[in-house]
């Protein structure tokens, strides 16, 4: 007999910790705001559904930091990764700049951050639920191997990327594109050894076309490659002859839901033998190359947009808008929509061809969600446009997105003041 619901007996849930601020993920955005409000004096708690910090930097097996913006501790990171290349044996920085991503060692480096700001760190950590009580977040509930509790919380940061805690407190939102509600592809990242480094091609974007004597290597890709991947991404590591390929591809996937994310974890893993097949046989420098690792977190590049105060369009990025009310300044990138029906770049996508070189900020409004008090958002999940959160959904914006966050829920605690009616200007001069 078939059943379309499960009542769940009421019992009684503990409350596992109290805390000033609770940052929900430990991506870029999460590290940004949970160091940001620890430094100030908050106790600080982050909790994260992998066994690191870093999201996509280190679990996702990024390649690299891309974009720029007015974080100040993703420095702190950059200058720690290169004394940590003295011990771990990647010191020769082989061509590479700072922005590379050494995936092991940054792990590391973001636990020693966290223990020295007193941040404390829970991992393997999910968000089932949130509190509310009279328009305003309370806390969140948990589940973890401890089993399911309550973390009671002050103020509440959202940097889970999808926006879970916003979404399960009520905070109104779209998926996708805004005209059929289309979300970017996802990918996972994967890196190989054995690559000759000096005849070796390192094509970084849709449009670096590559020509061999075997023929433009990204033509080459959509007709040899299994769709829908059929695009070339490769990128030197610190490492001499390791390369980290951003080549897998799923389209028509929803990183919200359980059988989609599973979906796309399986089908990107099975496009990385036929991918290795094609860098031995079409890319120069590539003939002896071995697979060497993947990411364990599938890499989503768009789900929830929700509702806040304000809203980031393209138009602001595009003319470079100066807010008064801006919480991220030096903010730059491009609008990197990757193809919605295969490889490749989307039609409303730049990248190489981007032409507006100046830099944008986003003002604080777009941090404060609608219709709840207590929460701020931050990283991809922030109020903006489609076009405009291609741009946005960048790390390093990110990393800076969480800063602005911890210091405006510091403050706003430090003031007594709820997190919308926080003096900008006080946020302006910890930034």
């Amino acid at each position: 007999m078939k059943h379309d619901f499960f009542m769940e007996s009421e019992k009684r849930i503990p409350v596992s910790d109290e805390v000033d601020i609770l940052v929900a993920g430990g991506g870029p955005a999460g590290v940004g705001a949970a160091l940001s409000a620890a430094r100030l004096g908050m106790k600080t708690m982050i909790i994260e559904m992998l066994d690191c910090l870093g999201g996509v930097a280190t679990a996702g097996m990024m390649s690299h930091w891309g974009g720029t913006s007015s974080s100040t501790i993703l420095p702190e990171i950059f200058a720690r990764t290169a004394e940590k290349g003295k011990i771990f044996g990647y010191e020769e920085m082989n061509g590479t700049d700072e922005n590379t991503i050494h995936h092991e060692s940054q792990k590391i480096i973001l636990d020693e951050m966290m223990k020295e700001a007193g941040v404390k760190v829970l991992f393997y950590t999910m968000v089932c639920g949130a509190l509310t009580e009279n328009g305003k977040i309370t806390g969140v509930i948990i589940q973890n191997k401890s089993g399911r509790s309550v973390i009671r919380a002050a103020r509440v940061i959202d940097a889970t990327g999808d926006g879970d805690v916003a979404a399960y407190a009520g905070v109104p939102f779209i998926k996708g594109r805004e005209n059929d509600g289309k979300m970017q592809p996802a990918t996972i990242m994967f890196k190989i050894g054995g690559v000759d480094y000096q005849r070796a091609v390192f094509p970084p974007s849709f449009e670096t076309l590559v020509e061999t004597p075997r023929g433009e290597l990204q033509a080459l890709a959509r007709e040899k490659l299994p769709s829908p991947a059929g695009h070339v991404l490769l990128y030197r590591q610190t490492t001499d002859g390791t390369v980290c390929c951003n080549m897998t591809n799923a389209t028509d996937i929803d990183g919200t839901n359980a059988e989609s994310v599973t979906k796309a974890l399986i089908q990107c893993r099975s496009q990385i033998e036929p991918i290795i097949r094609f860098l031995r046989e079409y890319v120069p420098g590539y003939e002896k190359c071995w697979l060497m690792s993947s990411g364990s977190l599938l890499g989503i590049r768009e789900t929830r947009h929700f509702k806040g105060e304000e809203t980031l369009t393209a138009e602001d990025i595009l003319t470079a808008r100066e807010f008064d009310n801006w919480v991220v300044k030096r903010a730059f990138f491009n609008f990197d929509v990757h193809n919605m029906t295969g490889s490749g770049l989307d039609k409303t996508g730049v990248q190489q061809a981007w032409t507006q070189q100046k830099t944008y900020t986003i003002p604080y409004g777009c941090l404060i969600p609608q219709n709840i008090d207590g929460l701020l958002l931050s990283g991809r999940n922030i109020s903006g446009s489609h076009l405009a959160h291609s741009n946005f959904r960048i790390m390093s914006i990110c990393m800076a997105l969480g800063e602005a966050a911890g210091i405006a829920a510091a403050l706003s605690l430090h003031d007594g003041v709820a997190l919308r009616d926080v003096d900008v200007r006080k946020i302006q001069e910890l930034i």
